[in-house]
């Protein structure tokens, strides 16, 4: 059976999942704010849950109507075939009632309205009064926009930047599909260098070794819809985790490194690479930004500095951007790519970026100021390299 899909993104990263969906090989159907919609069967679902490196989860789209009172999202919720979706006991709720620019916009309505109306259809389907709801979990989201409402069945669990290696983690951790999608924002490849000077836990170095040994971000962790026998096989999975194994070339030659003045912050780096098994593809060094250096050109920074939130670091964020300006200018021929929500960020680095994206991390607006370095020489290819 084809289903109409959906994955949520962070704002300002819908260009880089739709790339995503479509590499995958998915027909994209709609591109919204924060969110891709595209259709696919059931093995659709198991290869965006465990192949997607931006979206935060993968919901099945069970409805699509306009409701501007509580009565038409009761009548849309039920006419819903509910029972092709969940079984007599199997459990659902609705985890998440969003509402943007509509009429109807109490979550907590939304959510009683949608599981009564859950209840009425599958009352006539299943002939009973009471579910006793002791089966494989159903999780529901509801997304309403502009009186558009999109009903959800989540497939994914928890959220999908939850790859399953960061159990240590730095005061405001990068999420990692954030983390993933800033790299992926950037001309970076797996052959060229790659520094984080203020890596934290290690979230920029090991999403980009993870690129770069092919690992799949969600092959080592569990869906819900894995249970969902009825419409997805066991044997999508297994193909799909097959698959991942399949691709990973830890052979790959690497040059990415992380950088952090606090020692817990490096040894908590370096396990959570050793975690996500990429431990041999990054160095993790303890260096603050004021030595900040490389010996090679055409390399890449991509980075998250701290945003001095707390009041009384004004005067120690602004020395940071000086000295992290000061450092990248002597770097000779390198792009750096700064995601930060620092007002002045800008300024103290000196020149106006080349590029500037609005990008939302969580509920904080942030700026990814992309400052372009020239491209290496094309290499040339030698007559034995030719055969």
């Amino acid at each position: 059976m084809d289903y109409t899909l959906m994955a949520p993104c962070h704002f300002g990263m819908e260009a880089v999942l739709k790339k995503e969906l479509a590499d995958l090989g998915f027909e994209i159907r709609e591109v919204m704010d924060g969110r891709v919609i595209f259709s696919g069967g059931a093995d659709a679902v198991a290869r965006a849950n465990v192949f997607l490196r931006t979206a935060e989860r993968v919901l099945i789209i069970a409805g699509d109507f306009t409701a501007v009172t509580f009565d038409e999202l009761f009548e849309g919720i039920r006419s819903i075939d509910w029972p092709e979706y969940v079984p007599k006991n199997g459990r659902f709720w609705v985890t998440k009632a969003a509402s943007v620019k509509s009429k109807l916009f109490s979550p907590s309505d939304i959510q009683s309205i949608t599981k009564k109306a859950m209840v009425e259809r599958m009352k006539q389907t299943y002939g009973v009064e009471w579910f006793s709801e002791d089966g494989d979990d159903f999780p529901l989201r509801i997304i309403i926009n502009k009186d558009r409402v999109l009903v959800g069945l989540d497939t994914t669990g928890e959220s999908l930047h939850k790859r399953g290696y960061r159990k240590l983690v730095s005061h405001a951790p990068l999420a990692e599909n954030l983390a993933a999608g800033l790299i992926m924002l950037t001309p970076w490849k797996k052959d060229r260098i790659l520094v984080d000077p203020f890596c934290g836990c290690g979230t920029i170095p090991i999403e980009a070794a993870m690129m770069a040994a092919n690992i799949a971000p969600g092959m080592n962790r569990e869906f819900t819809a894995e249970k969902w026998t009825h419409m997805i096989p066991r044997s999508a999975w297994y193909g799909v985790i097959d698959e991942a194994n399949e691709m990973i070339d830890m052979s790959v030659d690497t040059d990415i490194q992380g950088y952090d003045i606090d020692d817990e912050m490096i040894k908590a780096a370096r396990q959570n690479a050793e975690d996500a098994g990429v431990e041999k593809l990054i160095h993790f060094q303890r260096r603050p930004v004021s030595e900040l250096s490389h010996p090679k050109k055409y390399g890449f920074i991509v980075t998250n500095p701290p945003y001095g939130e707390r009041i009384g670091e004004k005067d120690e964020i602004t020395e940071i951007y000086r000295q992290f300006a000061e450092r990248y200018a002597l770097l000779d021929s390198w792009s750096a790519y700064v995601i930060t929500g620092y007002a002045d960020a800008e300024k103290y680095m000196g020149r106006k970026a080349d590029r500037n994206r609005k990008i939302y991390n969580g509920m904080m607006k942030t700026y990814f100021y992309q400052y372009s370095g020239p491209k290496p020489p094309k290499r040339t290819v030698t007559d034995t390299e030719r055969g």
